[in-house]
């Protein structure tokens, strides 16, 4: 939550916070997850929607798939443009959802979706069984969502290799130069960054371009304040 407050409010919009889970974390891994019961989440989203107009929406870690349905009341309420972070997996390697909140994601969320952000790992859990990352993207867009984003930071490759896949047009490469990490919360930064973007009015490709070289800029200042992963340097003073 941090992370999505300190990206959404580096693009100049504002972020209304409701809280999924606890956890308990560090910048090595999560070592615990606490979820928000959905009556809680209900009661929150209703206060929130009662009172603001929201213009996009970031959806990262979810606590339990019990939770969907309440998730996805709302999102219908809002009708506007939705990123999804799926949260599976901890940098540090603790698994975040169990199999049913996965599937409850695939069948219920992602079809809402305007975006989904997966990074390599989490592209291939979601979409399992297939060769190719561009196969795996087939699959989530056939799920309903317009766009997908397959990160490639946590692939062993020389660069940083962002691919985006939409329903009518080919694929488009990102390439960015790899910086030394890890880091701690690069992909809800980036989803952040992208939501807000959105929300701000850009279209799709612009909105892609600017929330990625945004993050790169949040690495290539990342800073150390455990003994675990780097954190990004998200707000514009830290890139001194």
């Amino acid at each position: 939550m941090q992370a999505d407050i300190e990206a959404i409010a580096a693009q100049g919009a504002h972020a209304i916070g409701v809280i999924t889970a606890l956890t308990v974390q560090d910048t090595q891994n999560v070592h615990r997850v606490s979820a928000i019961a959905p009556a809680l989440i209900a009661e929150q989203l209703a206060c929130v929607l009662d009172d603001c107009d929201i213009a996009a929406i970031k959806l990262g870690l979810l606590g339990d798939v019990t939770q969907i349905e309440t998730i996805c009341s709302a999102v219908d309420r809002c009708g506007v443009p939705m990123v999804i972070d799926p949260v599976l997996r901890a940098g540090g390697g603790a698994t975040l959802a169990t199999t049913a909140t996965t599937q409850a994601l695939l069948e219920m969320l992602i079809p809402r979706a305007t975006v989904i952000t997966p990074n390599a790992a989490e592209a291939r859990r979601l979409a399992p069984g297939l060769d190719t990352l561009d196969a795996c993207a087939d699959a989530l867009l056939a799920r309903g969502c317009r766009h997908v984003l397959i990160t490639g930071g946590d692939e062993p490759t020389e660069t940083a290799d962002n691919v985006w896949y939409t329903h009518d047009a080919a694929p488009k490469h990102f390439v960015w130069p790899r910086l030394p990490g890890p880091f701690h919360g690069a992909g809800c930064t980036l989803a952040s960054a992208l939501a807000a973007r959105l929300a701000l009015g850009e279209p799709i490709e612009l909105a892609l371009q600017t929330a990625q070289t945004y993050v790169h800029h949040c690495l290539d200042h990342a800073f150390r304040v455990g003994r675990g992963r780097l954190i990004p340097a998200r707000l514009p003073t830290l890139h001194l």
